[in-house]
Parts: structure tokens; sequence; C-alpha cells
């Protein structure tokens, strides 16, 4: 383990991942699934990647009521107190500043860096050292850093960063000079050509003084809700403190508060092997494949001119499958899912029309 005693981490664990429904629910999201078949779910591989560059006691997780259990069931070395629970899902903006604002009393020399619990990075070698380099220029620097991710296609379910060409240090930290949402094919064509783009993987480094700061300009009703429990944050006041006040926060994610309207974003170019992992398409995109582009993971089954299909069933089950090209197909045990990849940004409204028409068991 390396870094320095200023460092750390906040992991955000509060999704549900709906796009991977049925085997991410309410009940069981995306990332306290073991989704990639490592023997280890996505927030425990998050989790072990940033005890090499922090303290695992200044690690927290930020997440819903609803997944206490579960956080600690799957990261047991946890103190209680470094998991950090919305009483209602009010986005990130409003935890960002809750955790970062408790941080900031206990040690306001701290650097933070803030990722997602559920993305995959192939490259992690190269993954840590951007992120100490981060950390390294906003522990110097009035600055709000995002790890910018080079793009390998035209992506259109990213949103993208377009930056300044000047390198503002030998590690290639530039200042951004605006955020794009989610493209046309034709405008995402022409991110990736032009050269300027950089994929956005919601990575944040930043010093608990510059998101305080940032938060007091550009988002004071989340920095007066959260600034008035500096008294209350690390005694055992806190919890009642933040179930009275928390739900009253704006719902609002960290990039429309800040990101979107701050003049000292940056960023830092990575290629560490990223994926979001956010649809099945993005899975199958990254998992082991037979011979026909077919990744399955369930060892009882008759595959027959069937290709560019993602299959997972539970253990033990049998299967015979014939004539399929690019679907997912996907049992829980629960709810079976046959559905064209082509068409898999329809499933979130699927899954919860499922659940309008039979009931919360589905969701």
């Amino acid at each position: 383990m390396t870094g320095n005693h200023n460092t750390y981490v906040l992991i955000m664990a509060g999704g549900v991942g709906s796009r991977f429904w049925p085997k991410s629910r309410n009940q069981f999201p995306k990332q306290f699934i073991d989704i990639l078949g490592l023997g280890k779910s996505l927030l425990q591989l998050t989790y072990e990647r940033f005890t090499k560059i922090c303290d695992p006691t200044q690690i927290y997780i930020l997440s819903n009521e609803h997944y206490k259990g579960l956080v600690l069931n799957q990261l047991p070395s946890l103190r209680e107190d470094q998991v950090l629970l919305e009483p209602s899902r009010n986005n990130t903006a409003p935890c960002i500043a809750y955790a970062s604002y408790k941080i900031l009393k206990t040690n306001p020399e701290a650097n933070i860096v803030v990722a997602p619990s559920d993305h995959l990075i192939l490259k992690e070698e190269e993954f840590l050292n951007k992120v100490q380099q981060a950390l390294n220029f906003s522990a110097t620097h009035d600055a709000l850093l995002t790890l910018g991710i080079q793009p390998t296609r035209p992506d259109t379910g990213y949103g993208y960063i377009q930056y300044e060409d000047a390198a503002l240090n030998t590690e290639g930290v530039r200042k951004v000079a605006a955020f794009k949402e989610k493209p046309s094919l034709e405008k995402a064509q022409e991110y990736l050509v032009s050269g300027e783009y950089l994929w956005n993987a919601g990575i944040f480094i930043w010093s608990a003084k510059a998101i305080q700061k940032a938060f007091q300009k550009y988002a004071p009703v989340i920095d007066q809700i959260f600034a008035s429990g500096t008294a209350v944050y690390n005694t055992p006041d806190e919890q009642a403190f933040i179930k009275e006040f928390y739900p009253t926060s704006p719902n609002i994610s960290i990039d429309y508060a800040i990101l979107e309207n701050a003049d000292n974003v940056y960023t830092l170019p990575a290629d560490i092997g990223w994926s979001d992992l956010g649809t099945w398409a993005s899975l199958h995109a990254v998992a082991e494949k037979d011979a026909l582009e077919n990744a399955v993971s369930c060892t009882e089954i008759n595959i027959q001119q069937t290709q560019n299909c993602i299959i997972q069933l539970p253990k033990g089950k049998a299967a015979v499958i014939k004539g399929l090209d690019n679907y997912i197909v996907v049992d829980d045990g629960n709810v079976l899912l046959i559905y064209p990849k082509s068409d898999e940004q329809e499933i979130k409204q699927v899954a919860a029309s499922m659940v309008e028409n039979y009931g919360q068991h589905h969701s």
C-alpha cells in the first residue's frame, strides 16, 4: 500500500443498475454481484484496488441505507462509520458533499478520490499511477480533476470531455473546455476524429478544501445543509442529523451541480482499460467469448447456430439454444430475459413495466 495519510477515497455504491435487470435488482444491485465471474463482486474489486493507494481505514463507501448489510457483509474489514448511508436517493452531489464535509472536519488537508463501485479497470497499475498523478496535482492546486478516458470508438452511451490542447505539466493535466452530453453517432464520430475529446468516467480527484469551495460557490443550498452538520460529524448525533436533513437536499448530480459550472476543472487523459459496465452489451464486449463471440457463464448448455450473444443462467440450470444472433439471455432464477442486444437501452423501461404489472418482487 502506497499513498499518504491525507488520501481518502469515496466509493459510490448506491445505484440500482437497472440496465442489468434482471440480474441487478433493487434488493441486490449490480455493484454487489460477481458479474465478471471472478469470485468477487464489483464493489469488492473496487475496494481492493484502492487499498493500494490509500489506508483502508480512509476508504468510505457511499450507499443507500437499504444496502448497509450488503456492504458490511462483502467488506467485513470496514468499520461501520466507513459506510455512509443516504436515507433518500438524491443523486451524487449531496452524498459527495456529506462525505467531503465529514472528512474535512477530520483532516483539513484531505485529498479525495471519488469513484464508482461498479466499473471495470483492466490496466490497474496504470490506473493507480494516473490517480496518484492527479492527487499530486490536486494537493497543490485549487483544482477539480476528472480522469478522462481515451476513446476507442464513437460510443453514444458516454458523456464526453472536451479539453484544451496545452498540457499544464509533464504528466499531461489539461484544462477542461466543456462537458458534452451523450452524443448522436455522427457527433461521436466527429469527437473521435478530432482527438480533442475524452470519455467522462465519473472518477474525480480534488482536495476537500477545493470541493467545499466549489459547493459554496455553485451549490450554496447543498453547502448550507451539510456545513450546518459540521458540529455533529464523527459524533453519535451524526446519523440523526443526516436522517433529518439529507432528504431536504436538492436531487442533482455532481456533474450538473459543480463540474459543468466551475472554471477550475481539469482532466488527466488515461488509458486504463476502462468500461463502465453500464449495459449487457458492455459486459459482452469485455467478457471471455467463444469462437462465435458468445459470452457464456454456464456449463450445462447446448448452443447451435448462435452467435454474438451473452448468456447467463443459474448454476445447475441446463439450456438448449439455437438460432440466436446478438441476443441477451439472462435467467436469474426468478425472471427470464431474452432480448435483442441492439435494443438493450429499452431494458430499464421493460423492468419498470414488469414491476408495474406484476409486482415489486420483479424490481
